[in-house]
């Protein structure tokens, strides 16, 4: 709280002066009668009762002019509110969807929700930005365009499953394009995409490298990230015949690939073979695309001295009605 017309507040130093006169001086002006003979007042006594009539009026009058001066003091509350005046960064996280991505090499989970609940933590921890989300397999499709929504985006990154976009197959280079088309118009001081796979191109009618170099065109950075520890691994199939079974896969991760992809972009390749290391890198991509934001802050004031300026006006209206009742004093 603030007072938009403080210099009123020195008026309150008058306050102590008039109480000191009511306690201490005002009690000459009690109502009193003039004998000869003091001999008939025997036993009455100037009590409570009495310094009431001059007191309690007082007292109200002084609360109510106290009031009075904090009501022209004009209190107010402030309500504040911000506009960013400079963008922050903008990021497409490009996620493998593809069947491989459900090994169980990330213990107690597979490397898909691992990564899910990774990338969650991630899109937490960027208030500023704006974050879009791109799955792929077989094919490639937009889950979730940029967006600053980011309670939307985390209800449709935990809703995601292997197989919504053909399971069988591995299109990176289709995610990445799909991704630089999101971004390419982006104004953002920087964009980015995130890339999160666990094996090689092997699908769709655009290659990895060429995406990459279309991204570089755009000023758009690759941060590849190969995820699965290399040689065999077990993951979860549903047979038709004996049910859900586990069976053996051999990783196909083309690091090259990845490595080619993120330096053509100027971006960074990473390698993830267990969740704690996905976190690293995570990590570590927050902190090298930090941008700074500036912003303005506006203040928009709602005033307080309504409730001031009433009790003011009850407390010296008290005073008036009681000094011509209860207190009333003559002549």
């Amino acid at each position: 709280m603030r007072f938009a017309n403080p210099e009123y507040l020195w008026l309150l130093a008058l306050a102590p002066f008039m109480a000191t006169y009511l306690f201490f001086f005002r009690e000459r002006d009690l109502p009193s009668f003039r004998f000869s003979s003091l001999s008939q007042t025997t036993g009455l006594q100037n009590g409570a009762g009495i310094r009431a009539f001059v007191l309690v009026p007082g007292a109200l009058r002084i609360m109510g002019l106290v009031l009075v001066v904090l009501a022209l003091a004009r209190p107010q509350k402030g309500l504040r509110s911000e506009e960013t005046t400079a963008k922050a960064t903008d990021i497409m996280v490009c996620l493998d969807a593809s069947r491989s991505m459900t090994a169980i090499d990330f213990k107690p989970d597979n490397r898909f929700q691992v990564a899910k609940s990774v990338i969650a933590e991630f899109i937490k921890g960027r208030d500023q930005d704006r974050i879009g989300l791109v799955v792929f397999a077989e094919y490639a499709i937009t889950q979730c365009p940029l967006t600053t929504d980011k309670s939307a985006l985390l209800s449709i990154l935990d809703s995601l499953q292997i197989g919504v976009v053909g399971p069988d197959q591995t299109a990176i280079g289709v995610g990445l394009a799909t991704c630089v088309n999101r971004l390419k118009n982006s104004k953002a001081k920087s964009k980015v995409i995130i890339l999160v796979t666990d094996g090689a191109n092997n699908a769709g009618n655009i290659d990895p490298i060429t995406a990459a170099k279309t991204a570089a065109a755009f000023g758009i950075k690759i941060y590849a990230i190969g995820a699965g520890t290399p040689g065999d691994t077990m993951m979860p199939i549903d047979d038709p015949n004996y049910g859900r079974r586990m069976v053996q896969i051999h990783s196909d991760l083309n690091e090259d690939e990845l490595l080619n992809i993120s330096s053509e972009s100027n971006g960074k390749y990473f390698r993830a073979q267990t969740e704690g290391a996905l976190k690293s890198i995570f990590k570590e991509i927050d902190s090298m695309e930090k941008t700074d934001i500036k912003v303005k802050e506006f203040v928009d004031y709602k005033e307080l001295y309504w409730p001031f300026l009433f009790a003011a006006a009850l407390l010296i209206l008290s005073e008036l009605t009681l000094s011509k009742t209860f207190y009333r004093t003559l002549p």
